[in-house]
Formats: structure tokens, sequence, C-alpha cells
């Protein structure tokens, strides 16, 4: 889905996100916003508002008592009262005019979301290099390191998204997890993932699959094993449940496959051992042949 055309602009590195006003009967869009957000209070909001940063689809300032408009859109942006620090920083690989690849450390997000707008890789790095349409072409866990590519111009991001709409892309992943006996490698894991419980978590069930993960090796690493993996699909955490349904759960794996007491991951000294270790693909535009490979390793701290 394309989304409308933005009447703010990029500000500190981050771009205005919109809601679109569904059929309702509030008596103003301050209304709304409320009943819609709950995390953000009435004040927050009439702040943002008195600021001039909550707009109309036609660029018009929202007021407290501007009229309920069903069907409209609504442009604001994301601001948080307090966000924690990420004292860990990302590495740029390659820019060209159209492509940029990052190789992010653990615990980093790649967009906004949650409690985390300014410690994200995406804003980052458009503060850092000016790019205003900056987008990621695909994304990787928060507790997940390694290679994440960007499209830096709208122009020419759709040659870029078939590539991996069309799973032109070659991915491959490195695991520390413990080692099972009995594994044949290469092999390959196709199961049903679907939503689990929390909802943040994902299950495998019966049914069609949806999911592939060819596991192609795995070596002693100290008291683990290095499992090298190539995702075919991109379910969300897809590895994560593939490795612990196997019996080989990924060190510091939180998630997986139960909820440890720190399912946020705010402890800096336990990375989740997942490395999105290379890409390789041929460039839409230009014909070459481009093979990223991440400069970070995994530690199981043994």
């Amino acid at each position: 889905m394309t989304s409308p055309p933005a009447p703010l602009p990029v500000r500190d590195g981050v771009g205005p996100s919109y809601v679109l006003l569904p059929a309702g009967a509030w008596p103003c869009a301050l209304a709304f916003l409320i009943e819609r957000f709950p995390a953000i209070d009435e004040r927050a909001w009439r702040s943002r508002m008195a600021r001039g940063l909550v707009l109309d689809d036609a660029g018009l300032r929202v007021a407290p008592d501007t009229p309920y408009r069903a069907g409209a859109t609504l442009w604001y942006y994301r601001e948080l009262e307090s966000e924690p620090e990420i004292p860990f920083g990302a590495e740029l690989l390659y820019r060209d005019e159209h492509l940029l690849i990052a190789d992010k450390p653990h615990f980093l997000p790649v967009l906004p979301s949650g409690r985390f707008v300014q410690q994200t890789l995406l804003v980052r790095l458009k503060k850092q290099l000016g790019l205003a349409e900056l987008s990621p072409l695909h994304r990787i866990d928060r507790g997940t390191a390694g290679l994440v590519a960007f499209s830096a111009q709208a122009a020419t991001r759709g040659a870029y998204q078939r590539l991996f709409a069309t799973r032109s892309v070659d991915k491959r992943y490195e695991a520390l997890a413990p080692l099972v006996d009995g594994l044949a490698f290469p092999f390959t894991r196709r199961t049903r993932l679907v939503a689990g419980e929390p909802f943040f978590r994902m299950r495998e069930a019966a049914g069609e699959a949806n999911s592939e993960t060819v596991f192609e090796s795995a070596t002693p690493h100290g008291g683990h094993a290095l499992y090298r993996l190539r995702p075919v699909t991109g379910k969300k955490h897809q590895l994560r449940v593939h490795l612990a349904a196997l019996g080989a759960p990924i060190v510091n794996d939180s998630f997986y496959p139960q909820l440890t007491d720190d399912p946020a991951g705010s402890d800096f000294s336990k990375p989740l051992q997942l490395l999105a270790k290379e890409l390789a693909f041929t460039d839409p535009l230009s014909g070459r042949r481009h093979v990223f490979t991440s400069g970070r390793r995994l530690s199981s701290g043994d």
C-alpha cells in the first residue's frame, strides 16, 4: 500500500506518521486521537496541536476543537517523553545514489516503534547522511545484528523492492545454539507459522507451510554450534522458531522456546546470538552482482 503524500517534512530524522479517520461519531479530532492512541494523553496531543504538529490531508493545522471528519487523514509526529539509549553503533558498508547497506548492532531497532524513535537505525542514518527519502527494503528484529539494505531515493525504490518481493535476494544468517545430534546437513524445514501467545510471539501450527529455512551446516563453536541458515521466506521470528522447534534455541533468545524474565531484551550483556551475515543480489539498475558480508561475529561468552 502506497502512503499518501505527507504535508509535514522529515523532522530531526523522523518522518510524520498518519492515521485514516474511520466512520464514527467522535465530536472532534482530539477525542478520536485520545481513544485511538490510549498511551498518549490529552495533554500531549494538545501540545502537538499548539505547535502545529498535527495537520489534516490539506496541510491545515488541526486544533483541539477541529470537527471529526470521517475519511480524512491526520498527520503527526511521534514523540517520546523519554527514550532508552542504545549505546551501540552501525557500520555503513556501501552507499551509492540508490542503495545503502548498513551493518546493524544487536539491540538497535530498524524502524521507529514502541519505546524507540531516535534510537533506531533509520533515524540515525537519516540524520547522519541527510537522506530524507531513506527507507529500509526489509527488516530484521531489534535483537538481531547484521545487514540491512536501504533504498536511498523514492524514484528507484520499486526496483529494489521487487528483488525482495520475488525472493531474488540470497540471505544467509548465522546463529549460535546447542548442537542437536542426528541432523544431516543440508536439510530444509518447512512449517506453518501463525501468531502465538502473547501476541508478539509466533508458533508452528498444522496446515500448509508458509515458512521455509535451509539449514546449511552446523560446526562446533565453544560449548555450542554455529548454524548457517538460509531463509527462503521471511516470516516473523522464522529462524528463532525453527531452531527452537529442533531443540536448538538460539543463545540468549528471550522469546523461544519460552519467555524469559527479560522479554524486552534490555540486558545488553546478553545479545541474541543471531546474525544477518550475508546479502547477495544482482542490482536491478546497474546489473552489477553485489555480495555484502557483515563484519560482526557471534559469541556465546563461553
